[in-house]
């Protein structure tokens, strides 16, 4: 095997130390390779880089001889097929007498080949792909407490749902779950894909405390353990996790292995929930979409509190709320909701005060406080689901919560109010096209020409007054 193969190799096995943190106690372990062998390796490794980690010769030549002889017998034991070690020990013997070397014993060839990590002969002769399913490893996220871990996903429910226009969809849903005691901190139902938005508003309900009784599961977690969704790598999540102090871990590629505890919960949400009601589409049984989409929130809020986090985890055969509550555990808070709201919630392009009120998609917000601002450029914050409100920012700093008085005491998701003005400008259109369709079909049936328009000739033109051009005109 040539130096710079066996270098790829070691740096193979020491990827998780080196990128991951992974203990070198636990590499060793796992691949049967003593450990001060590997703490040798990361030593010429940060020297050396990966050049580093190949073979090395010695000052004396006997002993560069033996380490060649070994290396071919290494190189021998990495080929594809697999030789048996009787093949190896004959090719070595024939090699060696070609170079006038001393010829190992079958023994010594035994003895090396023995000593070679399995970790490496299975990337040598079944590739990458078994390796990383055999010896990569995993992530396990075994929280030793609450709040240590959140896990975060996403899943299209398996249930059709109608939507603002009687239309039959399926809604995704955000689930953010507690490692330790697999209690559900928080939740998001939308039709959209998922979005930065979607999991921020999550996080939100997550983090904070919860209005209804019985929902005890809040703070910040020390680590957010997702995969590598667009929405989870996008630059607001790492900036608003960043702020909050949380910790990003994600699961390998494609190898959502180390995810099963809330890949779990989300198959058994379709057998124990959503299996209960019509529209429920597992195959034989109702798909006709009833219920709407805030019916559907309310009964996943219902289910999560007074069933799911109540009742003994299979796994745990604790209650997932009580075992979260357990320990007289504290959780760690934001100073205040309007700091959450800063870092999480929706933030759109600056507004200028003016007259006591921020103009927003059309409606007017006003509230007390902006009278001191007028003139002053402001940032506003809002809640997608909900533009009754919205929250102004100055200078970072939490001012007050505007109101629009026309919508105020409702709740008005921004899709709402999108979806009423593009169906008034379709409308719109329709009137203006059906009008020209009008004229056009009546044109056409009386073959009516417009008249042209006649041109009045103009009289001759005359100077007012002539011009001298000799001495005697």
């Amino acid at each position: 095997m040539s130096h710079k193969t066996l270098a790829l190799l070691r740096f193979q096995l020491l990827r998780p130390f080196l990128e991951d943190g992974i203990l070198l106690t636990e590499i060793s372990r796992n691949n049967g390779i003593p450990l001060r062998t590997i703490r040798r390796w990361v030593q010429r490794y940060r020297l050396d880089g990966i050049a580093g980690l190949g073979r090395r010769s010695q000052s004396t030549k006997p002993r560069r001889t033996f380490e060649s002889i070994e290396a071919i017998i290494e190189g021998f034991a990495f080929k594809k097929p697999r030789l048996s070690i009787a093949m190896i020990h004959r090719h070595v013997a024939v090699l060696a007498k070609k170079q006038k070397r001393p010829v190992p014993s079958y023994s010594s060839v035994y003895r090396i080949v023995q000593r070679l990590s399995p970790a490496l002969m299975t990337l040598a002769h079944d590739g990458s792909k078994v390796y990383s399913e055999t010896f990569d490893l995993i992530h396990r996220t075994d929280a030793e407490e609450a709040n240590a871990i959140w896990q975060a996903d996403h899943t299209l429910l398996d249930i059709w749902v109608l939507d603002g226009h009687g239309k039959s969809r399926k809604p995704w849903l955000t689930i953010i779950l507690d490692d330790f005691s697999r209690a559900v901190a928080g939740f998001f139902l939308s039709f959209s894909a998922p979005s930065a938005i979607q999991t921020a508003l999550a996080l939100r309900q997550a983090i904070w405390r919860k209005p209804q009784s019985g929902w005890h599961v809040c703070g910040i977690p020390q680590v957010l353990y997702t995969d590598h969704g667009s929405d989870f790598t996008s630059q607001h999540i790492e900036q608003v996790l960043a702020e909050l102090k949380i910790r990003l871990i994600f699961s390998a590629v494609g190898k959502p292995r180390g995810r099963g505890k809330i890949e779990r919960f989300f198959g058994s949400l379709n057998q124990t929930f959503l299996s209960r009601y019509p529209g429920y589409s597992k195959p034989g049984a109702m798909t006709k979409a009833v219920l709407t989409l805030p019916t559907l929130a309310k009964e996943l809020e219902t289910y999560l509190i007074h069933e799911y986090n109540v009742t003994p985890h299979s796994a745990t055969k604790q209650p997932p709320q009580a075992r979260w509550e357990s320990g007289g555990f504290l959780p760690q808070m934001p100073a205040s909701l309007e700091l959450l709201d800063l870092l999480l919630m929706t933030a759109v392009k600056a507004r200028r005060v003016n007259q006591d009120r921020i103009q927003f998609m059309g409606m007017r917000y006003i509230d007390p406080t902006l009278a001191a601002y007028v003139g002053e450029t402001v940032l506003i914050r809002y809640d997608p689901r909900d533009v009754a409100e919205i929250r102004v920012f100055f200078n970072d700093k939490y001012l007050c919560r505007a109101i629009c008085q026309e919508i105020a005491g409702e709740v008005v998701a921004l899709k709402e109010i999108m979806s009423a003005r593009n169906r008034r400008r379709r409308e719109l259109r329709q009137t203006v096209k059906d009008r020209r369709n009008a004229v056009n079909s009546l044109m056409e049936a009386k073959q009516w020409n417009p008249p042209m328009e006649e041109t009045p000739e103009l009289p001759p033109y005359q100077p007012s007054s002539k011009l001298k051009r000799y001495l005697h005109d």
